[in-house]
C-alpha cells in the first residue's frame, strides 16, 4: 500500500505540472496534448512517464534539446512523498483522501501564486468542494459554516482598512479552506501563515532580496498554514489549550 500511495502521488504530481503550466495561460488542462513550450513538439506517451522520462531524456526535449525545468520532477516527487507521508500518518480513510487532494491543490496554489501573484478560481472551487464533502462527512455543519466566514470576514475588513492589504484570491482561498477545516483550525491556519510569512519576509529584507515595502504573495504562506492545520491542527490546539488553562 505504501508503494501505491507513493506512485499515485507521483502520477498526480505529473498532472499538477500541467495545471501549473497551463492554468495561468488559460489553456485547457484536459484536451490539449502535452508539448514542448519551445519548439511545439507533441510529446509521445513514452515522454510522459513521471520521473523516468525526465531521467531518460536527460532533462531535455527530445526534439530541440531545450532543457526541461527541474520543477517537473520536483513537483512529482514532492507530491508522491506527501501522499505517502499522509497515508502513514492518517492511515487508510476518507480523511486521508481529502488531505491528499488538498495538498495537491495547495501545491498548485503555492507555485502559481509565487510566480504570477494570482490564485485561480478553479483551485478555490476545488477546495470548496472538498470542504462541502468534509462538512457532510463530519456532520458538524455549524463549525464548518462559521469557518467559511470567520477568517475571510477578517481579511475583507483588513482589505477595506488597509490599501492593498489583502488580495481577493487570498480571501476566497481562506473562505473555501475555512469550510473544509472549521472555525478553529482555519484561525490556526491564519496564525501559522502569518507567522511564517512574517519570518520569511523579514529574512528577505535583511538579506536585501526584496525592498522593505515590496509586496510578496501571501498565498504560499496561507497554503502552508492550511495544510499544517489540516494535518496537525487538533494536537496543536489541544497543546495550546493545555498550556493556557493548564
Amino acid at each position: 500500500m505504501n508503494i501505491l500511495f507513493l506512485l499515485y502521488g507521483i502520477i498526480i504530481g505529473s498532472f499538477l505540472n500541467v495545471c501549473i503550466l497551463r492554468i495561468p495561460l488559460h489553456e485547457s488542462i484536459t484536451f490539449d496534448r502535452s508539448h514542448c513550450p519551445k519548439c511545439g513538439y507533441v510529446l509521445k506517451w513514452y515522454d510522459l512517464i513521471p520521473l523516468l522520462s525526465y531521467i531518460i531524456l536527460g532533462g531535455k526535449c527530445r526534439s530541440c534539446q531545450t532543457k526541461i525545468s527541474f520543477q517537473y520532477p520536483i513537483i512529482e516527487l514532492l507530491n508522491g512523498a506527501a501522499y505517502l507521508g499522509i497515508y502513514l500518518y492518517l492511515g487508510l480513510s476518507w480523511q486521508t483522501l481529502i488531505a491528499c487532494l488538498l495538498f495537491s491543490a495547495l501545491l498548485v496554489v503555492f507555485v502559481i501564486d509565487l510566480r504570477y501573484k494570482i490564485i485561480p478560481n478553479g483551485l478555490v472551487v476545488f477546495i470548496l468542494i472538498l470542504g462541502v464533502t468534509q462538512m457532510f462527512l463530519t456532520g458538524d455543519y455549524i463549525r464548518h459554516i462559521i469557518g467559511f466566514f470567520i477568517v475571510s470576514g477578517i481579511l475583507i475588513l483588513l482589505s477595506l482598512m488597509v490599501k492593498n492589504g489583502m488580495g481577493m484570491g487570498d480571501i476566497k482561498l481562506m473562505a473555501a479552506a475555512g469550510l473544509l477545516l472549521g472555525w478553529d483550525k482555519i484561525l490556526l491556519a491564519l496564525m501559522i501563515g502569518s507567522v511564517v510569512g512574517s519570518v520569511i519576509g523579514i529574512g528577505l529584507i535583511v538579506f536585501k532580496m526584496i525592498k522593505p515595502r515590496q509586496a510578496i504573495p501571501f498565498g504560499p504562506f496561507l497554503a502552508t498554514g492550511i495544510m499544517t492545520a489540516m494535518l496537525f491542527g487538533e494536537p496543536i490546539i489541544n497543546w495550546y489549550i493545555g498550556l493556557v488553562f493548564g
